[in-house]
């Protein structure tokens, strides 16, 4: 319910030092995530990809620490998804007392996984003026604008041999910002279709046409840059979303005819059309014996998972784990093998799981095809780094994300993404992506805000004026 005493607190009058100070972290800690790779391409150092570790973290403990909000459903959702961090934190430190595991190790895999709830508890914990909330959101479409914009240049450029991607076809190093990084193409392609789609459902002042356009060209991005999976995992968040509608018939039934239109047309384009980047496709379409309980696909799928069981030592790694780093997670599959040179020196451990699912990957013809069937995928990961109380805490904290914050359907679109994404690739654990989605649920959560206050706001002043007017 309600409280008439928060409308005078601070909440809706911030200093103007917080105001400066908290924005300016979280547009820095965010910009820190968004843009390393395309300068450590450049010529920077490789540390520049771990600063962001640093930063959302202290941008968090700022805004939490100095925010002067009232509000108690704001504090309550605070206080909650900082216990569930807590709680994945314990249990991470248990996993890495039972295996070994380096204090670095435990630091990394920590903040892989729960930064982008850091940066949104960030921007939700704060209080947003409208002016703020403007400055906030062009900070985020400016960034995807500068990712999609440098995408579609790379494209000529590679094209006319101006750029050396030999470690790469020539659409896998259609990379946007995320330049030189494994799974780059696929981060670049994401982040640019969320932001159009957020760009298309909000920006309700901008012409449809220039709205259509941001969309069209991000859909050009995934077609160049053969991001295919990349539209699978948006249609399957989609049907998913319908089936969390199943209470209201008219939505389910809306949902239900749009995703089979598509589909059709979808699959009439791949047969029909001769559209560059849907060919892709028709190896899908028609290899059928992949997907059989004993097709080459399911048994790639599933390498990872059976490795991990053949290292359980004791019923204790059934609830903890390898230890955070040891198996097939982000951590343990690609950060020990790209930043081992810095890492090692720290400390870092890792396990014969992590390589023995990479030959498992580069003797297979299919892994090297597709990454849709690779070993290595976020909620493998995750469970076999620490085991079931692991993945259940990090699923409690989905819970509190998808029922306290995500309150509208673009929002929980995007965690559906995540997690079908979890199911692929480790593309769950990247920063660039994560925290664009943990920033997009943030801007949809203060607009809802904004607007609570402003009808507030004229409901006492209505209630003021009628006052004056009885009293006269």
């Amino acid at each position: 319910m309600y409280n008439s005493n928060s409308v005078n607190k601070p909440f809706f009058k911030p200093t103007k030092k917080l105001y400066i100070t908290s924005l300016t972290l979280i547009i820095t800690a965010f910009a820190t995530a968004f843009f390393p790779r395309i300068i450590s391409a450049a010529g920077a150092p490789k540390a520049i990809n771990f600063l962001h570790f640093l930063l959302v973290p202290f941008a968090f403990l700022v805004a939490i620490i100095k925010t002067p909000t009232k509000d108690r459903k704001q504090i309550a959702i605070s206080w909650e998804l900082i216990t569930a961090c807590l709680l994945f934190l314990g249990i991470m430190i248990a996993s890495a007392l039972l295996n070994k595991a380096g204090v670095i190790n435990v630091f990394l895999g920590l903040m892989i996984l729960i930064e982008p709830f850091l940066l949104l508890l960030a921007i939700v914990c704060i209080p947003l003026t409208t002016a703020s909330f403007k400055k906030l959101r062009a900070w985020l479409l400016g960034s995807a604008l500068i990712n999609l914009l440098v995408a579609l240049i790379q494209k000529p450029l590679i094209d006319a041999g101006k750029l050396n991607v030999a470690q790469y076809t020539p659409q896998d190093a259609i990379q946007g910002v995320f330049y030189l990084s494994g799974a780059g193409g696929y981060v670049s392609c994401s982040v640019s279709i969320a932001v159009a789609l957020y760009y298309f459902l909000n920006a309700k002042t901008v012409s449809i046409w220039m709205r259509v356009f941001w969309l069209l060209a991000a859909f050009y991005q995934m077609l160049i840059s053969d991001s295919k999976q990349v539209l699978v995992v948006f249609v399957v968040a989609w049907v998913l979303l319908s089936f969390t509608k199943i209470h209201n018939f008219g939505k389910v039934l809306m949902y239900f005819i749009g995703i089979v239109i598509f589909l059709l047309s979808f699959y009439w384009a791949v047969q029909n059309l001769d559209i560059p980047g849907l060919d892709g496709f028709k190896l899908w379409f028609s290899r059928t014996d992949l997907y059989g309980p004993d097709g080459e696909a399911v048994n790639l799928k599933l390498a990872g998972i059976r490795l991990i069981l053949s290292y359980y030592k004791s019923p204790l790694n059934w609830l903890l784990g390898l230890g955070p780093g040891h198996t097939v997670s982000r951590l343990g599959g690609w950060f020990f093998r790209d930043y081992w040179d810095l890492l090692a020196p720290l400390g870092a451990t890792t396990h014969p799981v992590s390589m023995e699912s990479w030959n498992v990957v580069n003797a297979s013809w299919l892994a090297l095809s597709s990454s849709m069937f690779m070993p290595l995928f976020s909620w493998a990961g995750i469970w076999g780094d620490l085991g079931f109380l692991g993945l259940g805490a990090y699923l409690y904290l989905g819970y509190i994300l998808w029922s306290r914050l995500a309150q509208d359907d673009f929002s929980r679109l995007l965690i559906l993404t995540m997690f079908v994404f979890g199911l692929i690739f480790t593309q769950m654990e990247e920063a660039g992506q994560t925290l664009t989605v943990a920033f997009l649920i943030g801007l949809q959560w203060q607009e809802r805000q904004i607007a609570r206050q402003a009808r507030e706001r004229s409901l006492h002043l209505n209630a003021d004026a009628n006052s004056s007017l009885e009293f006269t």
